[in-house]
């Protein structure tokens, strides 16, 4: 089991930047892959980056290129996405989930994950 806690959500204005936290714990952090998901009113759920824990392999939805970066603390077992240059189409609830084992592909399917952090752009 891995509990997955999410912070650093909030309103920001169009343009603008946050950092959203991911503290893993539990008795087996062993996974294949960690990073975010986002949920948004009448959209599907949406991978929008990950990251391969042998070597750091990273994986960016599209729509969030160039503007998102994830990145991670092993030492305190812990993953970010730093946020820049937020769009109103970013708005939602970002959930930081985990796979344990590799799919077809990475930052689809997820076996665990945490409550969600929301995250509002507007102005």
């Amino acid at each position: 089991q891995v509990q997955l806690v999410e912070s650093g959500g909030g309103l920001v204005q169009p343009g603008g930047s946050l950092r959203l936290s991911c503290a893993a714990s539990g008795p087996n952090l062993d996974y294949y892959a960690i990073g975010w998901f986002r949920r948004a009113p009448g959209k599907e759920r949406e991978g929008v980056s990950c990251m391969r824990r042998r070597d750091g392999l990273t994986y960016y939805v599209d729509s969030v290129k160039g503007r998102f970066t994830i990145s991670r603390d092993n030492a305190k077992n812990t993953v970010y996405l730093q946020m820049n240059n937020l769009k109103p189409e970013d708005t939602g609830v970002y959930y930081c989930g985990s796979e344990v084992l590799p799919g077809e592909d990475m930052c689809v399917i997820f076996d665990y994950w945490g409550q969600g952090t929301q995250v509002t752009v507007s102005s």
